[in-house]
């Protein structure tokens, strides 16, 4: 299988003064995928086989928003707006033929820690449906975002996601933006900022420590999702592209894509991802990527804070590890 060739950024510098908040990534071609020896950094083995084979992609140059977008900054959308996230909206009954009305209401996806060791095949064990969880609410029910407003907002379908980003004159970025970003610069390396997990003995991601899914020591200074900008930036100046929480991305879903796209030979120019959504393990689900990893990534489970490693959301639900970051490109 071919390996990872060095990444070749455009030359062309930034077209004018950077938005707020934003930085610039200038684009370039690179070798998009992950290694399947990752697999080994992981006890539960595959998390790499979506993201196989290595090939080649090239994506013009854009602005990024330099965190994942703030609990403040979606404020600002909906006290301008009106929006009601789905989180907020009643669940149709039609799409839960048979559900207990008591579980039609209003709500959202929460992380809950087992009291007692589980079996990390069934993530059963520590997901559960919350009513009356959702962006403002991120812990449910009396919660709030109350000096939150520095963290990632949660809780947001990927339809939420895009809505932002429409309305702040931007839209999501796509996978192969996302992960050209995410590597700054640096071509074959396991993490965004090199092999090694600790680098010069400091955490650079906010990640879990101790027995998942029981409790998070909190070594890296954060027990749970942490305020943005924590941990060092990476080579093109974007903060938490490991770790913290997911980001939803523009492409679909399908195992398959990077098979598909390097069956064609060549560089793909600007990939959109692929047509429509599929994944084996729950057919019916239309589902868009996500990058990233998250506060619940750890080497026991879940080991996608890897940099090109892939995540998978269905597109209406929403949970409190999962938010976003835009782009603004430049045509």
């Amino acid at each position: 299988m071919p390996g990872f060739d060095p990444t070749i950024p455009n030359a062309d510098p930034p077209p004018g003064p950077a938005p707020h908040g934003m930085v610039w990534i200038p684009g370039g071609e690179f070798s998009m995928g992950s290694e399947s020896s990752a697999d080994s950094l992981c006890a539960l083995p595959g998390i790499t086989r979506d993201a196989q084979p290595i090939h080649r992609v090239r994506v013009d140059g854009f602005w990024m928003d330099a965190t994942e977008v703030t609990n403040a900054q979606f404020a600002a959308f909906v006290n301008a707006t009106g929006y009601v996230t789905i989180a907020e909206h009643p669940l149709d009954p039609a799409d839960f033929p048979g559900a207990p009305p008591a579980l039609l209401v209003p709500g959202s996806t929460l992380f809950t820690p087992p009291g007692r060791p589980v079996d990390l095949r069934d993530p059963r064990h520590w997901w559960r449906y919350a009513p009356g969880a959702n962006w403002r609410h991120p812990d449910g029910p009396g919660s709030s975002v109350g000096g939150r407003e520095r963290y990632p907002v949660v809780h947001v379908a990927y339809v939420d996601a895009e809505a932002y980003a429409r309305w702040a004159g931007r839209r999501l970025p796509t996978e192969a933006e996302w992960e050209f970003a995410a590597r700054g610069g640096l071509a074959g390396r396991l993490f965004a900022w090199g092999d090694e997990f600790m680098a010069n003995g400091q955490h650079q991601a906010n990640t879990h420590q101790g027995a998942f899914p029981m409790h998070d020591t909190g070594g890296d200074g954060f027990g749970g999702i942490a305020p943005v900008a924590r941990f060092s930036r990476n080579g093109y100046g974007l903060y938490d592209v490991a770790g913290n929480v997911w980001e939803w991305v523009r492409d679909w879903y399908r195992p398959d894509s990077y098979a598909t796209r390097a069956a064609a030979g060549g560089v793909a120019l600007n990939p959109q991802g692929p047509a429509d959504s599929f994944d084996p393990a729950e057919p019916g689900a239309p589902k868009r990527v996500q990058r990233g990893g998250s506060f619940l990534c750890n080497d026991q489970y879940c080991s996608r804070y890897l940099v090109g490693t892939r995540g998978k959301g269905e597109v209406s639900t929403g949970s409190n590890h999962v938010g976003f970051r835009t782009v603004r490109p430049t045509r």
